[in-house]
């Protein structure tokens, strides 16, 4: 029995609420022909810049970009292409106008009800699944017929990964200095990290000995939980 995976079409999901509800199942896009290839990029900003006279300086850190999806692959109209289409194979007979602007109205228009492109999620296999707006859109045509009709168009789209302001707002409060977390001890744990890795601030230490009743900040016990409330900043 052969070993070979079902094949997949990337599909692209559109949806008109930033929380990805009120799908447009009409819009979604289906790639004809898989992508030649995709790209992730994760870019960390830091400031690098050091005091006049300094042969080097820190790498401080600034911010974390949203992550970015680049897809390539083929828009055709030749009807030479070896399952072009996939199951919609009426799709081969498709004029690549008419396949840009099935791509545009997915990816790419505005939609009046919401006054902007809507969202997206980009799936392919088990692996890829980006919620995502439109970042750019390129499209390279390299082959026509006589009159100028383009028959092929190299299509370039990079997404932009999109977290809607509930899942934004959860996160920030779950990682917040300004709510009480608890921690289980683990061998090896210190109370002065564990305390900069919550409050980004190690000077709360005698604070969090005093809320969780130690008595030593130097031994913390394995296996028990310690509790690390909220403080006043300008508190020590």
């Amino acid at each position: 029995m052969s070993d070979r995976k079902k094949l997949e079409k990337l599909v692209i999901r559109t949806f008109e609420q930033r929380d990805f509800k009120n799908e447009d199942p009409s819009k979604a896009f289906t790639t004809p022909i898989n992508p030649e290839s995709f790209m992730q990029t994760l870019k960390v900003n830091a400031d690098t810049s050091g005091g006049h006279g300094n042969a080097g300086s820190e790498a401080k850190y600034k911010s974390t970009e949203p992550e970015q999806l680049r897809l390539e692959f083929i828009l055709d109209g030749t009807k030479t292409m070896e399952g072009y289409g996939g199951a919609n194979t009426g799709y081969k007979s498709r004029k690549v106008h008419d396949q840009i602007e099935d791509l545009k109205k997915c990816v790419y228009n505005f939609d009046g009800k919401i006054h902007r492109p809507r969202f997206l999620i980009v799936m392919w296999g088990s692996d890829m699944n980006f919620k995502c707006i439109l970042g750019n859109l390129d499209l390279n045509y390299t082959l026509f017929e006589p009159d100028g009709s383009p028959l092929r168009v190299k299509v370039t789209a990079t997404f932009i990964a999109h977290k809607s302001r509930e899942q934004l707002l959860a996160e920030s409060r779950a990682s917040s200095p300004d709510l009480t977390h608890s921690r289980i001890v683990v061998e090896g744990d210190r109370l002065d990290w564990l305390t900069y890795t919550i409050y980004n601030d190690p000077r709360h230490l005698m604070q969090v000995a005093k809320a969780n009743r130690l008595t030593s900040i130097r031994k913390i016990r394995p296996a028990s939980q310690l509790n690390f409330p909220p403080f006043d900043k300008n508190e020590r």
